[in-house]
């Protein structure tokens, strides 16, 4: 199957309590992709939400396990698309804007394309989370590669071979972060593209906590370090664990080798047991690193078995 003037073309809009918003999303996408199926997973709101949605003309499902992180992996499990475009469903992206992500992912083609916020009003981006979406996103520009701008953002759009090699195991707003590291650790083709980024619809509230939330991505940051890049992660408890036993064991030394005596045994076997804690994590870093590997090949492999995209114009392989 070719991303063609053909292709399926799913929206997908996590929700919950979204009751106020919903209605006016489902119809702007409508308006804006007038063939796309809009799908709206709901995730246990106590509102009205399922039946605004539903009334607007979107397909709903439900997730009942709580947190955005849960309602990602369902959705991206159970719709069957060519190409995949994800926002929030509480009014504060542009719907208007999706056709041109669309144009720029097919034009690639791009796996993934992210909307960068510009936002319109004070209320649409708090300072909170505007400092924490720059701290947070310079962080794994920082280790992983600065190809990825606005990782928070909600509103993408990702091609099904993307979609299809993500294995989704964040709970909460994290996902977003796993999203971005699955992206650059498998070197596909990324694009950004700017978009208005406004307040929610009074009576509204976001779902989004600045600190708790803040510090569940940072911890995701760190687990995916530890995970995609185990040799850098070990290494550096390794090196610190050098770093402790040397500064410990050189006065020892130079004692030893003055008089022939170590009166401080304690502290030399403080320092050979750091010492050895340091060369044990070096080689637990060794041998994840190759761990790694395997499971970055398994998940490229993943996303060679989809069908490529084609370029509009272009003849399909």
């Amino acid at each position: 199957m070719t991303i063609d003037r053909a292709a399926t073309v799913a929206v997908l809009l996590p929700c919950h309590n979204e009751a106020l918003a919903i209605g006016k999303v489902v119809r702007d996408f409508r308006a804006a992709l007038p063939d796309a199926i809009i799908y709206v997973f709901d995730n246990n709101s106590t509102d009205a939400t399922i039946a605004v949605a539903s009334e607007a003309g979107a397909v709903v499902r439900r997730e009942p396990q709580q947190g955005k992180g849960h309602v990602v992996r369902r959705m991206f499990r159970d719709i069957d698309a060519d190409v995949y475009i994800m926002a929030d469903g509480d009014d504060t992206y542009d719907a208007s804007l999706a056709p041109a992500l669309l144009a720029l992912a097919r034009s690639g083609p791009h796996d993934l394309v992210n909307c960068v916020r510009i936002a319109t009003g004070d209320e649409a981006y708090r300072g909170g989370h505007r400092l924490g979406n720059v701290l947070l996103t310079g962080a794994v520009r920082t280790i992983f590669g600065d190809r990825v701008q606005d990782m928070l953002s909600g509103y993408k759009v990702m091609s099904r071979r993307f979609v299809k090699s993500f294995p989704a195991l964040s709970t909460g707003f994290d996902i977003e972060t796993e999203l971005a590291v699955h992206a650059l650790e498998l070197a596909v083709p990324i694009a950004h593209l700017e978009g208005d980024y406004r307040g929610r619809p009074p009576g509204s509230e976001s779902k989004l906590r600045t600190w708790q939330d803040g510090w569940r991505i940072l911890m995701m940051i760190l687990k995916l370090i530890r995970h995609e890049r185990p040799l850098a992660f070990f290494g550096g408890i390794a090196l610190a664990c050098a770093l402790v036993a040397i500064l410990l064991g050189i006065p020892l030394l130079i004692t030893y080798l003055h008089t022939g005596l170590v009166p401080r045994l304690p502290t030399a076997v403080l320092a050979t047991g750091i010492g050895l804690a340091g060369l044990l994590s070096l080689t637990t870093g060794i041998i994840l690193d190759t761990v790694t590997r395997g499971r970055r090949e398994l998940r490229a492999l993943a996303y060679l078995g989809q069908p490529a995209p084609t370029v509009p114009g272009e003849p399909p392989f």
